[in-house]
């Protein structure tokens, strides 16, 4: 297309199921515009005369809307066979960029931009607009972190009747980013766009959403019957002040979820101070850096690094500190970046370790069992990182196998380097095919090691 209306076509911008944008020249206003086409296809005239409807609806509802951090709407035409939208342009990204674990913002930035977009919600539903399909994909961010919600099409107009309003459509919206309400049909206030983003607004955190599951009828079940796991079980180095706000946002029970986005908005002014605002991005690289060249972490992916970064914590730890101690009960475990630790046994030393080494896997890896059965002690400044052994749990499958048979590798090494000092000191072995052994040494006072394998 050379031109839309009196839109002349610069580029595609995007393409999705029943949309496509493209940038174009605005000749009368001297300014670049987005323009969403819809073509009103021949196959199906019931979803023709849907698509109509949404795109009239979106077109109706997002030029009431004036509000820096909403898509601002200029132009809406609809046609027999097509219809198109000419809106504000941003240059920027979508959050949709920013929802894996390895394209994760530093979390003043997502906070500052939920923050944001409360407001923004607040706005829209005091002119008695609901959105109803909150999810990143809808939310592009321009220049200074400027969040700009759009796509409208979906949106419930509350001032109208909804016994006669055509634009309520039951079960829109993503499921995955739905409210317990809205998958259930019920009637809707702004609530549900607040449930909505407090789903984006976790996964922009933790690089998941908060419900998963193989299937949409248990990811549905979930939504409406499980708690979300707390922010801090994922991410460890997010600050506690998150998960009371993240638990009130995804709230089932309508009365305890935020009442509106103002209130929302101010719990996050209240814990934004907490947050050290630095360059974590460029801490993030370093990190993930340093743990590249790590023997341990070889075999890893590159997504399943990222992810180990946001399930663990980074220590510096002193010398003669210990990380585990005989009899504790705990799951702590992790990697020695750079430094050596001592493990010992009833006050006996029994070896060191040093970098790329783990730390306490044995508990970690147990089926039964977390009591420690050595002391792990730093010898000198130990950078250990940590992993976080609950957080790990809520990972993804990929992971867990990946660290796992990592951690088994090592333990395996560890037992065959035992196993050869044990048969320096052992009696000589039995000669194959004869059964006979040197007399001398099998007398020998104190010659070999009585050792016995126990069931665990």
């Amino acid at each position: 297309m050379e031109t839309i209306g009196k839109y002349r076509v610069v580029r595609e911008l995007g393409k999705g199921a029943t949309a496509t944008v493209y940038l174009c020249d605005d000749p009368e206003a001297g300014r670049q515009v987005a323009v969403k086409v819809i073509s009103f296809g021949q196959d199906s005239a019931a979803m023709s005369r849907r698509m109509r409807k949404l795109f009239q609806n979106e077109g109706m509802v997002s030029r009431r809307m004036n509000h820096p951090n909403i898509v601002q709407v200029y132009d809406a035409v609809v046609e027999d066979d097509y219809a198109y939208l000419a809106m504000e342009y941003i240059d920027g990204f979508s959050l949709e960029e920013h929802c894996r674990i390895d394209k994760l913002l530093p979390m003043h930035r997502v906070i500052g931009i939920i923050f944001k977009c409360c407001m923004a919600l607040d706005s829209a539903y005091r002119q008695g607009i609901i959105h109803r399909d909150i999810k990143p994909a809808n939310i592009m961010v321009a220049a200074n972190d400027e969040p700009k919600i759009a796509d409208f099409g979906l949106a419930l107009n509350m001032n109208k009747d909804m016994d006669r309003d055509s634009t309520f459509i039951m079960g829109v919206g993503s499921p995955a980013y739905m409210s317990p309400e809205q998958i259930k049909g019920y009637p809707l206030n702004q609530k549900t766009d607040l449930y909505s983003l407090g789903v984006v607004m976790f996964q922009l955190l933790t690089g998941r959403l908060p419900f998963r599951a193989a299937n949409q009828a248990t990811l549905i079940y979930r939504i409406i019957n499980t708690d979300a796991p707390a922010v801090t079980a994922l991410n460890p180095n997010l600050p506690e002040g998150l998960n009371p706000i993240m638990r009130r946002a995804l709230e089932k029970d309508l009365y305890s979820r935020y009442k509106n986005g103002a209130e929302f908005a101010k719990d996050l002014s209240s814990v934004r101070y907490q947050i050290l605002e630095e360059d974590e991005t460029a801490q993030d690289s370093r990190h993930f850096e340093m743990l590249r060249k790590l023997d341990f972490f070889t075999e890893f992916e590159n997504i399943e690094l990222w992810e180990v970064l946001r399930v663990s914590v980074w220590r510096e730890i002193a010398p003669n500190v210990a990380i585990v101690r005989e009899s504790e009960r705990n799951k702590v475990f992790g990697i020695i970046l750079s430094g050596s630790v001592e493990i010992s046994i009833e006050g006996r030393a029994l070896c060191r370790l040093g970098v790329s080494e783990p730390v306490g896997e044995v508990a970690f890896l147990h089926p039964a069992s977390d009591q420690r059965s050595a002391t792990a002690i730093t010898l000198e400044t130990t950078l250990f990182l940590e992993i976080n052994a609950a957080a790990l749990a809520l990972s993804s499958e990929e992971l867990l196998s990946r660290l796992r048979n990592a951690l088994l590798a090592r333990m395996i090494k560890r037992l065959r380097e035992v196993n050869k000092i044990a048969a320096a000191q052992g009696q000589p072995a039995v000669e194959a095919g004869t059964g006979s052994v040197n007399t001398f040494s099998r007398s020998r006072p104190g010659g070999g090691l009585d050792l016995e394998l126990a069931p665990m």
